[in-house]
């Protein structure tokens, strides 16, 4: 491929971002024949298609997709820029590339990047929700500055990267307020046989909860399992099951959802990780971040166990 003309760039990333050719010349304020013919050109350039057609709606390729991911960076920096020149000063807004893992809960997350938004500096963060194998490819690439995770990263792995723990916290089951009511009465004997929602088996959590669950003799009905952490909160929130979440954020989670716990289990822990390619932390975001974690968040619930 020879040099990318980045005009042609501007009108892919803009189609991406609108959703269709249409969408996107009503934005810019061209014709659809005009984006159409530039993509024609990028795709030339690029040796093959940027889209792919579902129906009426355009989706990206697999190619595509990375080089909205490219073009997303080029063309946010490039506003950045032209917003500090405007302003008079050449001070580069701080940016922190975080990725997380699928089973970390939303609110945990949240509260974990927050002090982040506390610092002097402007700070931009970009979030990316994936499997650890995948962050810890970005991480040691550099295109993440920081993995959150609820297991360090494996030994062995050939990638940079260094595990510096969080905090823990024990594990609380919720559902809403009727079912609550019930298997609250000797719990945690009152999970024989209950409708459970579950993380998948590849998560930390579920292993312990699974040992955890051996040990005392008890087999639930396993009724669904998720990856994704908030979409089983979700399930959880319609009455479909129990589900389990860090006591950390106890009073967040019956907030959001209007459930009610059920019953706390400090024998299972769930340990959070910040994952990052140095020893010693430099960003002045993750700083903030592993102090704020280690000092508010888990200190409570990491005393009481202790």
């Amino acid at each position: 491929m020879g040099h990318l003309n980045y005009s042609h760039l501007f009108y892919f990333w803009t189609v991406a971002k609108e959703g269709s050719i249409v969408k996107a010349a009503e934005a810019l304020h061209v014709t659809p024949q005009t984006i159409s013919g530039q993509l024609k050109l990028l795709n030339a350039a690029v040796g093959t298609r940027l889209f792919k057609r579902a129906g009426r709606t355009l989706t990206l390729s697999d190619t595509g997709r990375v080089a909205f991911e490219y073009a997303d960076e080029i063309f946010t920096l490039g506003s950045e820029l032209a917003h500090v020149v405007r302003g008079g000063h050449l001070a580069n807004p701080l940016t922190l590339n975080v990725g997380i893992t699928q089973s970390i809960p939303k609110l945990i997350a949240y509260e974990l990047i927050k002090p982040a938004f506390s610092l002097k500096e402007p700070l931009r963060i970009v979030c990316r929700e994936a499997s650890l194998s995948d962050l810890l490819g970005d991480l040691a690439v550099h295109r993440l500055d920081l993995v959150i995770s609820d297991m360090p990263a494996p030994f062995g792995l050939n990638v940079r990267a260094y595990n510096h723990l969080l905090g823990e916290s024990g594990v609380s089951f919720f559902a809403t307020k009727r079912q609550a009511q019930t298997y609250r009465r000797g719990f945690p004997e009152s999970l024989q046989g209950a409708p459970l929602l579950l993380p998948s088996s590849t998560s930390a959590l579920r292993q312990h909860l699974d040992a955890w669950l051996a040990n005392l003799d008890l087999v639930p009905r396993t009724v669904a399992e998720f990856d994704d952490s908030a979409l089983l909160k979700a399930f959880g929130q319609a009455g479909t099951g129990l589900f389990p979440g860090p006591t950390a954020i106890e009073a967040e989670i019956q907030a959001m959802y209007r459930v009610a716990v059920v019953g706390r289990v400090d024998a299972v822990r769930e340990r959070f990780y910040a994952i990052t390619p140095e020893r010693k932390l430099k960003h002045t975001a993750v700083i903030a971040i592993t102090e704020r974690a280690r000092t508010k968040l888990f200190a409570q619930t990491s005393d009481a166990h202790a």
